[in-house]
This record gives structure tokens, sequence and C-alpha cells, in this order.
């Protein structure tokens, strides 16, 4: 075989056998950039940080078990619950949901009892560094009289809030929205609260309508009306769906014949509509009324004057000042005469402003109601 020699080098050949040679260096060198681009990349993206919040986002019973939907209180740490007599002597598991990734104990599908010490639930996060410890309360309303004499301030947000003898919550007020609007954090920046103002005891519910506040007035709301009522707020509504955070009702057994109470008024001075205008020759008013609805879903702001639910109503009509105590008796008017079966709730609605759920009313107008009655 003959020796490859300078004698016998072929210089065309040799061009050919380079060509794709430097073809394939031009190729490959981009696509190894870009790999190594790729990998860099890759590693300089982390994964997602882990959640931290642990709330407990549904507590779900039997509702043959419930006189009205599970209520959780986010503010408070609470879960709030009107059991009937079987659920409270058997005990219940409930079905929990929580926070992306958080854990709770005692789990769901567990079941609890009471009869010992109080019930409580921790979940923790899902990154581990926060946990929240919720109360499990349980509610029931016997006698449906009420004198406001006991009252307790909210620890954050320092609202004021009344509470029965025994401590149980069965009124709330519309103070939890207004506290996220940024008012000062004393119980009388809010709309609601005690007063020493009363006709029998030692205190008195007082409701004034406010002047809303810079961060409200950027979604449309320029007042606040003072309202207090049977049921719960949802304060996760209240700039979204506002009507919807006020949750109206709680369970009530019997048939009931009359609303009774007493109350003072003095409206505010200028009337305004929603974008703060005055109104001429309109004059505000307070609004006092009960509402009897069946089921054990409560109603809320949409629909507390129109379901097809309401079984009877009992509405104070009266529309001017009264500086003075005065007392009103008002009797139920029922749609219908048949006789009451299954589960009913009772909402009585308070309001320093007749049309404040709308945002209209005069600032300054001022109510304080006193042992309010349902009479069977």
């Amino acid at each position: 075989m003959a020796e490859l020699s300078s004698n016998n080098f072929d210089p065309a050949c040799h061009q050919i056998t380079r060509a794709p040679i430097k073809l394939y260096n031009m190729l490959i060198k981009p696509v190894g950039w870009i790999a190594i681009i790729m990998l860099l990349m890759i590693s300089c993206i982390k994964d997602p940080p882990l959640n931290p919040e642990a709330d407990i986002e549904s507590f779900t019973i039997d509702k043959d078990l419930l006189l009205a939907d599970v209520f959780i209180d986010q503010v408070n740490s609470k879960i709030v619950l009107h059991l009937t007599d079987d659920a409270y002597d058997s005990g219940f598991a409930p079905f929990i949901t929580t926070s992306a990734g958080a854990t709770v104990t005692p789990a769901s599908g567990d079941s609890i009892f009471f009869g010992g010490d109080t019930i409580h639930y921790v979940t923790r996060s899902q990154d581990g560094r926060y946990a929240k410890r919720y109360t499990v309360e349980l509610a029931s309303i016997g006698n449906w009289a009420f004198d406001f004499e006991h009252w307790e301030i909210q620890p954050t947000d320092k609202y004021a809030y009344p509470v029965e003898d025994d401590g149980s919550m069965v009124w709330t007020t519309g103070n939890p929205g207004v506290a996220l609007s940024g008012v000062s954090k004393d119980p009388s920046s809010y709309p609601t609260r005690s007063t020493s103002d009363h006709m029998y005891g030692m205190k008195a519910a007082e409701l004034v309508t406010l002047k809303g506040t810079a961060l409200s007035g950027l979604v449309g709301i320029r007042l606040f009306a003072g309202s207090l009522f049977t049921g719960t707020f949802n304060s996760l509504n209240a700039f979204v769906n506002p009507l919807t955070a006020t949750e109206f009702g709680q369970p009530f057994a019997g048939r009931p014949r009359r609303f009774s109470g007493y109350f003072k008024y003095t409206a505010g001075s200028i009337f305004q509509d929603k974008e703060g205008n005055a109104v001429p020759g309109m004059k505000d008013s307070c609004s006092i009324y009960a509402v009897l609805f069946k089921g054990n879903t409560r109603l809320d702001g949409t629909n507390i004057n129109t379901s097809d639910r309401i079984v009877a109503t009992a509405r104070l009509k009266t529309t001017g000042d009264h500086a003075q105590f005065t007392r009103f008796d008002i009797p139920f008017e029922y749609a219908t005469t048949a006789p009451l079966t299954g589960k009913h709730m009772m909402a009585i609605v308070v309001s320093s402003s007749q049309y404040g759920d709308t945002y209209r009313g005069a600032i300054g107008s001022r109510l304080v109601v006193d042992s309010l009655r349902i009479i069977y």
C-alpha cells in the first residue's frame, strides 16, 4: 500500500473533507452555548416559597345537626356552632379544609365531643413558621330579651361589640368592616358602641352615622351608618361585596307575636347620596325591624327584605326625631296563617340611617336602642 506523502497529497480532496467539519463546528457551538445558558437559568430558579397561611377555611357538619350555618370568625379565631341537642350529646366529625399545605389538629374527620374542656383546633402553616389557635364556641339563645349591658373590645382593632351575660355573641355590628378602612383604633372612632345614655340598667347601644375614610372613598363608600343585628359579619366580603358581608339571623323556636323596645333618634343635618352630594329636602331616618324566616342559612343585605323564605316581619315605621326614649311595640305581620314547621331564624336589624346599606344618609345621625324584646 502506497504511503501518503506530500508527493501524493491532493489539495482538492482536503478542501472537500474539511467543509463538513467546519459546518459541524458552526452548528454545535451555538447549541452548546444554549445548553450552558439553560443550565445556568435552571440553577438560578428557586423552588416557590412554602405557604405561610394557617387558616381554617371551612368546617363542614351535616346540616341536620345544625340550627344555623357554621360561622368561622377569622378575626377572633373562633368557630361558632349552633347545634341540635343530638349533635351536642353524641358528638360529630367535621370535615375541615385549611390554607394550602397547612395542617390542623385535631385532624379533619376526627370526632369531637362536648361536656368537658373547651375544644380548640390548632393549625400550622406549610412553611412551619406560623400557627393559629381556633376556639370552638357553642351559641344558644333561650330568652330573646336584650339590654346591652355587657360589651367587649376587640383586641386588635379596638371596636366594641355586645355580648350576653354568659359572654356569648348573639349580636354583631358593621364595625369589623369599618376597621378595614383605616379608622383610629379606638371604640369612639366606630359607628356602633356602648353608651351610658340608657333607658334601663347602666348601658345601651349607640349607633352613629360617620363620614367615610380616604381609603373607603376609593371604593365608593363615603359614609358608615351604625349597624347592629343578630347574626354574623363576614369581613372577607366587606369591601368586595359589602351587602353579603352582613349575615342576618340566629336560630329561633316558637311563634313570635310582637317586637318591642325603646329608642331615641336625632337625624343628621344634611342628607347625602352615594356620591356624597347633598340631597335638598331629604331627611335621614333610622331603621328598626325584626324578620322571621325559614331554614338555617342566614339571609344577607341582598335579600333580607325580599327573600321568599320570610315568614313574618315587624317593622318600626316612624321617620321623625325622638329626643327622649320612646317605647315601640310592633306586631309581627305573617305572610301565611299556616303552622310553623321546620327550622327558623330571627333577624333583628337596627341602623342609624335607613339607607345606610347603600351608603346614603346624614353624617351625625344618632340612634340609641335599649331593652329590645321578642314576645312569644
